[in-house]
């Protein structure tokens, strides 16, 4: 039985952990932390400082700006970690490589295994087809809440594919400031913003007369808690070290 804490369990994606995990025989919830009063069937505490519970795991579902005392719990209880927080800082992304040298921590900018599984995809069809000819562009839908931009999934996606190319790429955000032709060397990536979209992706294989596309919709946020139970249970016990969902899907 895998014991998760979940950091951040007030939240609409810590309760949609929590629903997740009680749906599941093989981990229960040791304890939430939350700075809300909250009303749950597990132990809470408003701060990390207070919770006394033991687990194997943590999930993080919080605030950019709470992450580094939740490293330095993770560290001095040497609670694995599985940080689903975005919009993380250069400097908070180093500490996590750092607190990662003592405990295990994994992070991804998705935790969706639909989308983990359509980047690995997409990284092997990009090698075939850039020598082929081929252009590659991003396109990213999310609702018209979201601050940033590109997503930090389309910039995974990306990563990924420019990772798996012998030709160095570079990427493209915007091209109307300028007036030329497209270098065979763009990746671009475009973001809508628009009503209540959870997130779409499409990539597109533009090649001489033949197109080909991968698109993933996200129907509801419930999958990216999904992915995080299931990357809590295989973190859990896992020696020090940094893993993504990648480790997971393997």
């Amino acid at each position: 039985m895998v014991n998760i804490i979940i950091h951040g369990c007030g939240g609409h994606m810590g309760q949609v952990v929590a629903s997740v995990v009680e749906k599941d025989p093989s981990c229960q919830i040791a304890a939430g932390i939350d700075p809300r009063e909250i009303q749950a069937g597990f132990p809470t505490f408003k701060s990390l400082s207070e919770c006394t519970v033991k687990a194997d795991v943590i999930i993080d579902f919080s605030t950019a700006s709470a992450i580094s005392s939740l490293l330095a719990f993770a560290k001095e209880k040497q609670i694995p970690a599985v940080i689903c927080t975005t919009g993380l800082s250069e400097e908070d992304t180093k500490k996590i490589q750092q607190t990662s040298q003592s405990v295990a921590i994994l992070k991804s900018a998705n935790m969706s295994v639909g989308v983990n599984l359509l980047i690995n995809i997409v990284q092997k069809a990009a090698q075939t087809l850039s020598d082929a000819g081929f252009d590659i562009e991003i396109v990213e839908k999310h609702h018209n809440q979201k601050i940033d931009a590109p997503s930090g999934t389309a910039l995974a996606i990306a990563d990924a594919i420019k990772s798996s190319l012998a030709e160095e790429h570079h990427y493209v955000f915007d091209r109307s400031q300028k007036r030329e032709k497209r270098e065979k060397t763009e990746i671009g990536i475009h973001a809508i913003r628009g009503g209540t979209i959870v997130g779409e992706h499409d990539i597109i294989f533009a090649g001489r007369d033949e197109v080909i596309e991968f698109n993933h919709k996200a129907m509801s946020k419930d999958i990216f808690a999904v992915g995080a139970v299931k990357a809590a249970k295989f973190l859990a016990g896992q020696k020090a070290g940094f893993y993504t969902m990648k480790d997971v899907m393997d």
